[in-house]
């Protein structure tokens, strides 16, 4: 075991207690349920047909019969005349309908009712009539949007990445498999090719499938998933044993291949939200850099507490530096078989 792998473990366990505490984000039905639909985002989306009219289109996550309580609160002096159509499709809820705001929405606030009880965001796009646009993130925190006319492209940029953090922060999942990576690899540049390989992987397949070229069934994706952190588990247990195999002699082969697949996971948290195709390019980048940021910073962080340890000289228990490895193997095992016991019951 080389001196940086261990160096690794500790600040490691770190983040394995935080994947203990927190439910994976692709993992529907079963105790999780909630949490696990909640981390994909809502979408309010208010377009002006003439002065002070909005047409709304609203969604929000689900599963089957289990709808996520969230809904939007609109300002004192706007009426819903008008109720469309209601239906769940791809895993939302959708909602259309006609509002009258006397005076239109300017000056006004938007509440989503509900939001503070949940890890989900909420989307608002505002289109005016004269072809002006205005963008808000609703988030936990801060429920609520004053509407105060047209934001720039800067704006829209923010709340994209905000969305794109927001997505790969909760998906521990993800997160575990980088923990699992990092724990196998062996230097600076082989840390180096393997992040890239899975960025540019993941990349790949956020593009293609939010752009609608392909996408891959959300029940078996799953359970893949959950396959490639569990995959990393015997590799780790290969480098604690001084042994080799091709995964740890080429991490970035591995890194690449599993990267296609959590792709097509991170774009659920996009094409749910079924954006205007002329937004798609903009979002499409930005929740991509969002994306980007959340695994970086993940590795910065370990890199930075194990840089810390070694400065200070802490030494650790053998069971405390075992817990990473440890943890990256189980948890991929119980979400595997519980995805895939989910996967045979909807099949």
């Amino acid at each position: 075991m080389s001196g940086r792998r261990g160096l690794l473990r500790v600040p490691l366990l770190l983040a394995a207690v935080v994947a203990f505490g927190v439910a994976p984000h692709h993992v529907p039905g079963g105790p999780t349920a909630a949490a696990a639909h909640e981390v994909r985002p809502g979408y309010l989306e208010l377009r002006e047909i003439a002065p002070g009219v909005f047409r709304v289109l609203w969604k929000k996550p689900a599963r089957g019969d289990q709808i996520l309580k969230i809904d939007p609160v609109f300002p004192a002096g706007c009426v819903v005349v008008g109720i469309g159509s209601e239906e769940i499709r791809r895993g939302a809820y959708v909602a259309r309908a006609t509002l009258e705001c006397d005076g239109g929405l300017a000056g006004k606030t938007i509440q989503i009712a509900g939001l503070e009880t949940t890890l989900t965001d909420v989307l608002v796009r505002v289109y005016y009539a004269d072809g002006l646009q205005e963008t808000h993130l609703i988030q936990p925190n801060q429920t609520s949007a004053a509407i105060g006319g047209p934001s720039g492209v800067v704006k829209r940029i923010g709340a994209y990445t905000r969305l794109g953090v927001g997505h790969i922060a909760l998906g521990v999942d993800h997160l575990l498999f980088v923990l699992g990576l990092l724990l196998i690899v062996s230097g600076p540049m082989i840390l180096l090719k393997t992040i890239t390989a899975f960025t540019l992987a993941h990349s790949i397949t956020l593009g293609i499938a939010t752009l609608g070229f392909a996408r891959a069934p959300e029940l078996p994706l799953n359970a893949v998933i959950a396959l490639s952190i569990l995959f990393l588990g015997p590799e780790i247990v290969r480098v604690w044993r001084g042994e080799t195999s091709f995964t740890i002699r080429h991490p970035w082969v591995v890194a690449f291949v599993f990267g296609l697949l959590h792709g097509f996971g991170f774009a659920s948290g996009l094409t749910a939200m079924g954006l205007p195709q002329n937004e798609i390019p903009l979002a499409l980048l930005f929740f991509n850099v969002g994306v980007e940021l959340g695994p970086l910073a993940f590795v910065f962080l370990v890199l930075g507490l194990a840089r810390s340890f070694r400065a200070l000289e802490i030494r650790w228990p053998r069971w405390a530096e075992l817990i990473p490895g440890y943890a990256v193997g189980t948890l991929g095992a119980l979400w595997f078989i519980q995805r895939t016991v989910i996967l045979l019951g909807w099949m």
